[in-house]
């Protein structure tokens, strides 16, 4: 091990050897091509990379070693408690160029695979209405937030990651270093936490129309507000009391299936009655994300989006009762549709193809084409004659999202060359 590398205090929960092999001696703006993966860019006001080690790709940010440390043990709490956030990797301090100055600590994350920064999203050809499923997305995340008691402090777009999640959008936190964990927030703290998204949101949507990423017609200031209409529905459907009379106790489990349809399970109810016992009185204590999900993840071991779970449940669904097996134990059924239906469509995808989308997304995508093709042919069309037509007529002209080069903040506001592809592994 060279001197240089033995300076090096590496902080870490996966120790990877292969660390000590990037180039730490050079300012993170220097890195050689080679060391580089070509992944989308977002906006940053750190120096921020994308580097290949051990078959993976992390990111690399710099920034003061003290913030660093701190960010990278508010990751690792949200990681704990299974919130959408990007997987903190380590923290680098000690590191000096060959001069013997000092360079900044650095921290590490790992690359949330097919997530998209949103001006990358917007480079694409997208929906006329992307904006507003981003933002019903990063609503979505940030009402999880706040219920585990997280002040993020810098709500943006930019400080979000998003993944396809059927026809919408999940948003991942990428960016903690303003935020702060509590036991609970105040009314006072999500509302500022909610004005600073709504302000940075205006200024990212107006920045992409300075741009001509976004319709100049478009309203940034009707979808900041958007995000505050959202937000506000959300979080009264999941924390509000309700109250009804002591013969309506049907309504309690009413509440539950309406949270359920929102994507939430109820951990926990309180329930009271008044003195004279005619008036029961219900609020959620403990709402947990992720239902459809988790109860894919029960039947099949597969492992998605929220709403991706939700359009694989409903083919199952479909399944279950195309063979007549409503009456069979749910488990069996459900290994039958795994090993018959969803494994062989996604397997059916070249191996070039793979990095295109996820392959939730994909089947998501091959349903809607096979009910397009049944619509347009007027018949029941066979899920192997959906999967060869989207193989070769949709999957193909879609981004390669898994590793594809995105927008810098310079491509919005002059004609600049696009950085040299360096293709991840």
């Amino acid at each position: 091990m060279s001197p240089r590398s033995q300076r090096l205090q590496i902080t870490t929960a996966a120790p990877d050897p292969a660390l000590l092999d990037l180039p730490w001696h050079i300012p993170l703006e220097d890195w050689p091509a080679a060391n580089l993966a070509a992944l989308p860019r977002g906006i940053s006001r750190h120096i921020v990379r994308f580097a290949r080690l051990s078959g993976r790709v992390i990111a690399v940010k710099e920034i003061g070693e003290e913030v660093a440390y701190r960010e990278y043990e508010l990751l690792r709490s949200l990681s704990r408690i299974d919130v959408p956030s990007v997987e903190p990797v380590g923290v680098i301090t000690g590191r000096t160029d060959p001069d013997g100055e000092p360079l900044e600590a650095v921290l590490i994350t790992e690359h949330l695979q097919f997530s998209l920064p949103y001006r990358a999203l917007f480079s694409q050809s997208l929906q006329p209405d992307t904006a507003t499923r981003l933002i019903d997305a990063l609503a979505v995340l940030l009402v999880r937030l706040h219920l585990i008691g997280f002040y993020w402090g810098d709500v943006s777009l930019s400080n979000t990651l998003f993944r396809r999640d059927a026809e919408t959008f999940a948003a991942y936190l990428v960016d903690a270093e303003t935020g702060d964990l509590h036991n609970s927030l105040t009314d006072g703290q999500r509302s500022y936490d909610l004005e600073i998204a709504r302000v940075n949101i205006i200024g990212e949507l107006m920045d992409l129309q300075a741009g001509e990423f976004l319709d100049e017609d478009t309203d940034s200031v009707a979808i900041g507000g958007m995000l505050v209409e959202r937000y506000s529905e959300l979080w009264a459907a999941l924390t509000d009391a309700e109250s009804f009379g002591r013969g309506e106790s049907w309504r309690v489990q009413k509440r539950i299936e309406r949270l359920n349809d929102l994507g939430f399970d109820v951990g926990e109810l309180d329930i009271t009655t008044d003195v004279g016992g005619t008036t029961v009185r219900i609020q959620p204590k403990v709402v947990d994300a992720g239902h459809h999900s988790r109860r894919l993840m029960r039947l099949t071991g597969l492992d998605v989006q929220e709403n991706q779970a939700r359009r694989l449940l409903n083919d199952l669904d479909a399944f279950r009762a195309a063979t007549d097996r409503q009456n069979e134990d749910e488990p069996f059924v459900a290994h039958d549709w795994l090993t018959g239906v969803f494994e062989p469509a996604v397997r059916a995808v070249p191996r070039d193809l793979r990095g295109k989308l996820e392959p939730a997304q994909v089947f998501h995508e091959l349903l809607d084409h096979r009910w397009f093709l049944s619509q347009q042919q007027g018949r029941d069309v066979p899920m192997q004659e959906a999967v060869k037509t989207y193989v070769k007529h949709i999957l193909p002209h879609r981004p390669d999202e898994q590793a594809i080069l995105g927008i810098s903040a310079a491509d919005l506001r002059e004609d600049t060359d696009m950085i040299p592809v360096v293709q991840a592994d």
